[in-house]
Order: structure tokens, then C-alpha cells, then sequence
């Protein structure tokens, strides 16, 4: 049976659904078998080889009005190869590579991986002391930047003692003999074969988003990676007639490795425009559309007036990552464009997918159940002890996607729980759902109180359009709730969208301050910066007491 007929049969015939321990929160994803081949191997580099083999003149990537087959691909990742073992002709080297939308990133990607060397992922948008950082912590010997990333380079590179060699995405006029990726070839007629790789060999290095402190460094191996690879293709349902839009200002390594290993063809959108995403769907016959959940709220606020026939006929699902996407806001695009919206559950220390919801019966709220071969359990954030389904506690997680370690700290032992950081329970279906992350949640006078739970209500009132809930300490309380808030009506008083929140929350839930501002401060993928932001609230004069429109109730 070819590759393509058994993947089709095994999404036929098995679900992707959870069993779960009676009485405990304890969730399996499925047998690692469902999986039939999907996986290849050992190394990461073997994902385009593979597709190259079975599907040499489909599309691969489509971007800015140009295409590369797999073929081409594949070739060009050798090509790349070969010129990075003559840069570098110690194997185990370090090579930066940037996550820009553009085909330059699988090229360097699987190119360094077929030369026997480590990448380690840049945010292309990162200014100086993100790349600095990154770099510094991988010690990366040379570096593949964008001209972009090129000029801010300049500025910190002589805090950068490992880095010897810069190599460009693209060709700029202010980098005279600086070499370019596309450049990069064997000088001698017959370049050195690919080194062995062995599948526990660390293959890349991820950066955690650092949303509440230093990022660090995740070390994946080359199984983790192509592991998840097919986990994902798997549970997105992903197959050589897919066509994916990845509505996203950078191009996600899950997003590329799941697409190669199910030879489905990519679409590079990095643009934010709803209406041009859209279109580019249309344009391309696209099945499955990606991207991050303030990217979708704008898409759903968007398509509100449109009318009622199915935008993109082609489509199949839509799914979120990143952090959560509100309820509301994927109810509406459910509506407006008649396809499930799919949210998923990972870190970078998974590689990164562990859990999503089914797209055959996706459910409000949940981030789904284990991928095939993955273990969820929650457990109390204290004493470690297995919750009972429907408690909350910290999620844990195990499965062949987890990272090596850490950079520079003791590797996990073999069959180790991860614990996430995030809270939420676990329902008799195997479903997780997140209530907050532990770094965010605060206590007001002994009282866990969720930001989320908090955000929820504020996104009720008819003028809030996005918001975010932090705590500021209080030497007496210990932290009370504030909130910065988006809205569209110049109108709205913020003491009087505080005082909505404060009818219909117990008393130490309550805002003690809104502020209204232009956006939220989010990160170039979407998430809320919750540490500059106490640091923000930190600063603010509070009330004598919390606007209100009830009775101060107990405390």
C-alpha cells in the first residue's frame, strides 16, 4: 500500500479521540500506529526528501506570486547543504536560522540539518535584545538573517563572540560581499555526503515566547520533530490535496514540517489584511486556514456585514493557535464562513502541538485531546496529586514530541511528565480546557483570581473590542484586578466599563482601574505581554475603591 492510500485509509476509519483514566484526569491520545508511516527519518531533512521522492513537481510553497515544487525544494535544501559544510566544516555546528514567511526558512532549515549542524529559530521580527539574546544563549557560529535583521545585527555584533559568519536571506545594497543563501554552493564539482543523523540528536533549538520572563532555550531532537510532524498532519487531517493559507507574520515550524511530511502545498500570507487573507483563499482553492487568534477576531469582526454565502468554498477548517481564541469570536467565524474553528494546545518544548480538538466535532472552549502517542493529566500545582476530572490544576504532559531539555541544564529523564504552567481541567472525554496561565493568576485577599475568567465578562460589554487583566500587588489584598481595553466608541467611559465587570463578578474580581488605549500590547505573534504590563499597572494611582454598580458583598 503506497504512503498516500494508507494515510487516506487510517483518516477514514480512526478519529483522533482521547481515553481517560475513570475517576482521574489522566487523557492517551491514541497508538503512535494510527499513525502508518507518516513519520520518516531519523533526520528533520528527511521530511523534503521524502516529498521530493513521491511528489517532485507538486507545489510545495507558494509566496508573493511565486511557486517552488517539492523538487525544487529538496534541491535547493542540498544545494544549501553543501555550502554550509564548506562554511562550516566542524559537524554539530550552530546555524541561526530567521522564521521569515519565504521559502528562504525551510531552505536553511533542512538545509543545516542535511549538513550535519543544529538550527536554532529567530524571530525575524525581534529587535536587538531578543536577537541578541538568542543568539548569545545558542552561541550560534553563523547566522542567516533577512536584510531587516542584517542592519540590527550590525549594532550588537560585537557583544556576539561566537559569531563568525552572516549569511543574507536576500541580497541588499548596504551588505557589499556579505553572501547570500541562494548563493550558497559546493565550490568542488563533488560536494561531501550528508552526514549520519541520529533521531536523539538535538536538531533545532526554540526559543519559549517569553511572555513572562527571559525566553529559553528548547532543545528538539530530530524525532521530535519529525514525530510531530505526522502528529499534526494526522490530526488536521492533512493529505496531498490539502492546500493550507498561513495567515501569519512569520512562518511557524509546525506549519511547515506537518505540510511537507502530508506533501500538501503551502500558501505564505504575512499580511494582516482580513479581506486580502481571504482573497488569497479563494485565489487557491485553500483548505485549511491558519493563524493567530487576534488575527481571527479581526477576520470575524470583519465578515459580520458580508453576506451569507460560504466565502471560500474550499475550505475546510480554520484553525487558532498561539493563545486562546474567545469563544464569541470563533462562534462567529463558524457562522460566517461554515467550517469548524479548531483550536490547538502546545509549547516549544513539544515541538510544539500536543492536544487539538477534533475537526469532525470540535467543542466550545476545549483546545481538544492528546495527539496519538501523547499523555495529559492535570495535576494539583502543590502536591503533585492527580486531580479528579473536572478540577482544576496544572497541566502535565508526556509523549515522544517532548523536548531533549533545556539548553545548558540536565536533559529529562526518559517517560518525564512536562509541567506546562497552565491551568485547566480535564472533562470525561479526554478535553482539555485552559483556564489561565499559574504565572498569571493572582490572589486577592486569599482568593485565586483568573484573568481570563475576568476578560470574559469585560468582553460582554458591547464597546470592548479586546482587553487584557493583570494584578497589581497590594501590600494588603495582595493583588488587585486592572485592565487595559480596546473599543471602538470614543464615548465609552472607563470607569463605566469597570463598573459593568463589577455588577456581575464577586467583589475580588473586581477592576479597580480600566484604561483605554489604541491596542493591546501584543507580541509579534499575538500574545499578551503580561510582564511589561504589571510592570505598566505597577505605575497606575488606584481608586479609594473600585467603581461600582452593586454593594460591596463580603471581605
Amino acid at each position: 500500500m503506497t504512503t498516500e492510500r494508507a494515510r487516506s485509509r487510517v483518516w477514514n476509519t480512526k478519529k483522533l479521540r482521547a481515553t481517560v483514566t475513570p475517576g482521574r484526569s489522566i487523557a492517551s491520545g491514541p497508538s503512535l500506529d494510527v499513525l502508518d508511516g507518516l513519520t520518516c527519518g531519523p533526520g528533520v531533512d528527511a521530511l523534503p526528501a521524502r516529498a521530493a521522492r513521491h511528489a517532485p513537481h507538486r507545489v510545495a510553497i507558494r509566496a508573493g506570486g511565486s511557486e517552488w515544487t517539492y523538487g525544487e525544494l529538496d534541491a535547493r535544501v542540498t544545494r544549501c547543504a553543501a555550502g554550509l559544510r564548506e562554511l562550516l566544516p566542524d559537524l554539530g555546528s550552530v546555524v541561526a536560522v530567521p522564521a521569515v514567511a519565504d521559502p528562504a526558512f525551510p531552505t536553511a532549515l533542512y538545509g543545516t540539518s542535511r549538513s550535519g549542524n543544529i538550527s536554532v529559530v529567530l524571530n525575524p521580527l525581534w529587535r536587538e535584545d531578543g536577537l541578541a539574546h538568542a543568539l548569545r544563549t545558542s552561541r550560534a557560529q553563523l547566522a542567516v538573517v533577512t536584510p531587516q535583521m542584517y542592519r540590527v545585527l550590525c549594532d550588537i555584533r560585537f557583544h556576539l563572540p561566537y559569531l563568525d559568519t552572516v549569511v543574507l536571506t536576500h541580497p541588499t545594497d548596504d551588505a557589499p560581499g556579505v553572501p547570500v543563501l541562494g548563493d550558497l554552493a559546493p565550490r568542488t564539482p563533488t560536494p561531501p555526503a550528508a552526514p549520519r543523523v541520529l533521531p536523539d540528536a538535538v536538531a533545532c533549538v526554540m526559543f519559549t515566547s517569553g511572555t513572562t520572563g527571559a525566553s529559553k532555550a528548547v532543545m528538539l531532537t530530530h524525532r521530535d520533530l519529525t514525530v510531530n510532524a505526522a502528529q499534526t498532519a494526522f490530526a488536521h487531517q492533512l493529505d496531498g490535496r490539502s492546500v493550507t493559507l498561513n495567515c501569519l507574520p512569520t512562518y511557524h515550524l509546525m506549519h511547515l514540517n506537518s505540510s511537507v511530511c502530508a506533501l500538501a502545498k503551502q500558501v505564505l500570507h504575512p499580511g494582516g489584511d482580513p479581506a486580502g487573507s481571504v482573497q488569497a483563499a479563494v485565489d487557491n482553492g485553500v483548505t485549511h486556514y491558519y493563524s493567530l487568534p487576534v488575527r481571527l477576531a479581526q477576520l470575524a469582526m470583519a465578515q459580520a456585514g458580508a453576506d451569507r454565502r460560504k466565502p471560500v468554498p474550499t475550505l475546510r477548517a480554520i484553525l487558532s493557535g498561539g493563545s486562546a481564541l474567545p469563544v464569541g469570536r470563533a462562534d462567529e467565524l463558524a457562522r460566517r464562513f461554515r467550517v469548524p474553528v479548531v483550536q490547538g494546545y502546545g509549547l516549544a518544548e513539544t515541538s510544539p502541538l500536543s492536544l487539538c480538538d477534533p475537526l469532525d466535532a470540535p467543542r466550545k472552549g476545549s483546545c481538544g485531546v492528546p495527539l496519538p502517542g501523547t499523555e495529559c493529566r492535570i495535576v494539583h500545582p502543590d502536591t503533585r496529586e492527580v486531580r479528579p476530572l473536572g478540577e482544576t490544576g496544572e497541566v502535565e504532559l508526556r509523549g515522544p514530541q517532548l523536548m531533549k531539555g533545556y539548553l545548558d541544564a540536565e536533559p529529562l529523564a526518559p517517560d518525564a511528565w512536562f509541567a506546562t504552567g497552565d491551568v485547566g481541567r480535564m472533562d470525561g472525554e479526554g478535553r482539555l480546557y485552559l483556564v489561565d496561565r499559574i504565572k498569571d493568576v493572582f490572589k486577592c485577599d486569599n482568593f485565586l483570581v483568573s484573568p481570563t475568567e475576568v476578560e470574559a465578562v469585560l468582553r460582554i460589554h458591547p464597546a470592548v473590542d479586546d482587553c487584557v487583566v493583570v494584578g497589581r500587588e497590594d501590600p494588603l489584598r495582595g493583588a488587585l484586578a486592572c485592565a487595559l481595553v480596546e473599543t471602538g466608541d470614543p464615548d465609552v467611559a472607563a470607569e463605566d466599563v469597570a463598573a459593568f465587570v463589577n455588577g456581575r463578578v464577586p467583589y475580588y474580581q473586581r477592576l479597580w482601574r480600566v484604561e483605554i488605549v489604541d491596542r493591546i500590547p501584543r507580541s509579534a505573534t499575538g500574545k499578551v505581554q503580561r510582564l511589561d504590563l504589571r510592570d505598566r499597572v505597577a505605575r497606575w494611582t488606584l481608586p479609594a475603591r473600585p467603581p461600582e454598580n452593586s454593594t460591596e458583598g463580603e471581605g
